[in-house]
């Protein structure tokens, strides 16, 4: 049965947990990258490395996080599956796009406020700055509207420490893990904590592997969690990729696609940045063979704990 949090409706979740469960979910803002090829590579191999007592392999799943359309590339998230399939990332179940989520985020929110979890703010970035970049809590108690104002979480289960399954302990700043995060954005866009978090709970992920990036965002996934009182996934985060100049390949930065017509470079360098020990001629056989190959030889211990790498 589900959580008193979550609507009665939904008699199916969570799922009963069937063993390893991983995902990787790209936002549509643009082509896949290098540094978006390793974070999907680490967690596709770590799930499918994995066997359960039936000799069984993990699942692995695709979600795409298009929960923010003015950022979106027209186009992005059927090129980014193809560029998936291309380098032998073959995704397990139907690809779940957060889009079509909306009642089950707005089901979620309707139960927290039912609980007294949640309050309307209208704080501008700006004026939170002001007052030392973390929010305080200015409107929680002026019972504001839904009109304009964005939607807070009342952080009463706050974490600033958990263990990574790459990096260890990891102690995030005290202070931001208990600020009372936003769920829904002022112009009615979800905010991106609600969504992972409720998907994850929905698609019952018990492995998150991704890139350190989003170490900070982990903190708070893990007290949205506890609010909800669900168990939530083991996370691994991989090393970021940068550049000499030190800027983190992203979509943001304007990181190039990777080639889907010669896949097999990217792909062994990729398992190289992860620390894997590849053999020399494996640039002469199939992407299939790479994957094959990478999925009986994966050591989750070799990947660095160095939160940034530098790559040429």
């Amino acid at each position: 049965m589900p959580n008193a949090l979550f609507s009665t409706e939904r008699s199916s979740w969570p799922l009963v947990n069937k063993g390893y469960r991983g995902r990787f979910a790209p936002s549509p803002s643009g082509l896949l990258h290098f540094g978006s090829l390793i974070a999907a590579l680490a967690s596709f191999l770590d799930a499918k490395s994995t066997l359960d007592n039936n000799n069984q392999q993990g699942k692995w799943l695709v979600r795409i996080d298009d929960i923010d359309p003015p950022r979106e590339q027209a186009g992005a998230s059927d090129e980014i599956l193809k560029s998936l399939d291309t380098f032998g990332l073959h995704w397990d179940e139907q690809v779940l796009y957060q889009s079509q989520q909306t009642q089950l985020y707005n089901e979620v929110l309707a139960n927290l406020a039912q609980q007294k979890l949640t309050y309307n703010c209208h704080c501008t970035r700006a004026q939170i700055k002001t007052l030392g970049g973390i929010y305080q809590g200015t409107c929680k108690t002026l019972n504001l509207s839904n009109t304009n104002n964005a939607v807070r979480l009342i952080n009463q289960v706050a974490i600033s420490q958990f263990n990574d399954l790459i990096q260890g302990q990891v102690n995030c700043d005290f202070a931001l893990a208990h600020e009372d995060f936003i769920l829904k954005r002022k112009d009615g866009l979800f905010a991106y904590q609600l969504a992972v978090v409720v998907d994850d709970i929905e698609q019952n992920i018990t492995h998150v592997i991704r890139g350190c990036d989003l170490l900070e965002p982990t903190a708070r996934q893990l007290s949205f969690f506890a609010t909800l009182k669900q168990t939530p996934p083991q996370y691994g985060h991989v090393p970021a990729a940068t550049t000499a100049q030190g800027f983190k390949l992203s979509k943001q930065n304007k990181a190039p696609a990777i080639n889907n017509h010669h896949p097999q470079p990217a792909l062994i360098a990729a398992l190289k940045f992860l620390g894997q020990q590849v053999e020399p001629d494996m640039i002469n056989v199939s992407v299939d063979e790479i994957i094959t190959w990478a999925i009986k030889h994966w050591q989750r211990d070799n990947i660095s704990s160095t939160t940034k790498i530098v790559i040429d």
